[in-house]
């Protein structure tokens, strides 16, 4: 959901055209390890899962990495594919990748922890902690909650869709943006409803909930995120990109904008989310998924909080070619043939990552990938994609 339109693609492919040669590095550039024994090579259906990833990357995707986490078997780490394509580095469960938009999920659950400590209220107005210059010309701004900003709600205008936006990051593709100059497209737009009146998905609402939680906590969001979540949990893996933009064991993205899989590199594209808590995470999906347990086994929130974050809107206008979907606070309810669960999902230029939580069976399962749009969109992230990998997971609907 963090990426630019595919209108916009066409654009773009002269500017790629002489910008997409990769540097060669050693392999030690991604030499990696967990602090645990990983007893994936032991797990009962490692051979299926492994089976299924190769099946991925043998159809174009260039590298996935998975994680799927059951109460009876543990979790299973398994890749398949590559790192870096031109030093011909195979991936590791360990590397590290671009997340995207999950990182509104952390965003929320650090919104949430400052409410618990009384920093804040859900239904407070957001003019009340973000000054009248940082709301100008944001339709719904003023009037807003940050309940609102979290599920959407609020109908402000997501600077994303702007198309002088994404003419001005066309431009100049590695551009690292402030989040005064994101809003600036947000500014002078119309709102897409009255703050309430349904949920329609927005980044701009997320760029506003990084500079609350700055405001309240008189930090950057971002050491926030590692003060709440990452240290406490562990997350060794799971960096902000503000610290570190473009890190040296960042396994390399690639785009599919010709759709014909002849994939071409995007690694230092592009850099509009690297300040804003609207993107710009990387991670593993092991780390992920212990983010995932961790919230909904309770070691995050209250429960009388999770129940609040779970509260869901269900959008009027639903995507036929998506599942049955609904927005909590920084977290969508998606219905699946093998029941509800819990999601989010996130692009990068070259990158793209979802997790999901399914209670009913206990199970976490996250992917990501270091290759999009073109054709590869439809083998990692489609409705179809998923129905595959959720299959092969949980077995045909109706055994």
């Amino acid at each position: 959901m963090n990426r630019l339109s595919f209108a916009a693609t066409c654009c773009w492919i002269a500017l790629l055209i002489g910008c997409s040669k990769s540097e060669i590095v050693s392999p030690e550039v991604y030499a990696c390890s967990f602090s645990f024994a990983d007893s994936s090579n032991g797990y009962p259906r490692n051979e299926t899962y492994q089976d299924l990833l190769d099946g991925i990357t043998t159809s174009g995707v260039p590298g996935i990495s998975m994680s799927v986490c059951t109460p009876d078997d543990g979790e299973w780490l398994g890749v398949s594919g590559m790192a870096d394509i031109a030093s011909g580095v195979a991936l590791k469960p360990c590397n590290i990748t671009r997340v995207g938009s999950t990182v509104k999920t952390f965003t929320a659950v650090t919104i949430l922890l400052l409410k618990e400590e009384r920093l804040l209220s859900l239904d407070d107005k957001i003019s009340k902690y973000l000054t009248a210059a940082d709301l100008n010309g944001i339709e719904n701004a003023e009037q807003s909650t940050i309940r609102q900003l979290l599920n959407h709600s609020s109908g402000i205008f997501n600077y994303i869709q702007s198309l002088r936006f994404q003419t001005a990051s066309v431009n100049d593709l590695t551009k690292v943006w402030q989040p005064d100059e994101l809003l600036q497209y947000a500014r002078g737009k119309k709102a897409y409803f009255k703050p309430g009146e349904d949920v329609l998905y927005s980044n701009t609402n997320y760029v506003l909930l990084g500079m609350i939680i700055e405001k309240v906590s008189g930090k950057p969001f971002y050491e926030v995120f590692e003060e709440k979540i990452f240290d406490p949990l562990q997350l060794t893996s799971t960096q902000f990109a503000a610290e570190d933009p473009v890190p040296g064991n960042l396994i390399r993205g690639y785009i599919d904008f010709y759709s014909n899989l002849q994939l071409m590199e995007s690694t230092h594209y592009s850099g509009w989310d690297y300040f804003t808590a609207d993107g710009g995470l990387i991670s593993t999906p092991h780390d992920l998924s212990v983010f995932m347990r961790a919230l909904f086994e309770g070691s995050l929130l209250k429960p009388e909080t999770l129940a609040e974050m779970l509260t869901v809107q269900v959008p009027e206008n639903l995507d036929p070619d998506y599942y049955p979907i609904a927005y909590g606070l920084g977290i969508f309810r998606i219905e699946t043939p093998y029941g509800f669960a819990w999601n989010h999902s996130g692009d990068a230029i070259g990158y793209f990552a979802q997790m999901n939580y399914f209670p009913e069976r206990q199970t976490t399962l996250v992917w990501a990938t270091n290759g999009n749009y073109g054709k590869i969109d439809a083998l990692i992230s489609s409705k179809e994609a998923m129905d595959g990998i959720f299959e092969v997971v949980f077995g045909k609907v109706g055994r």
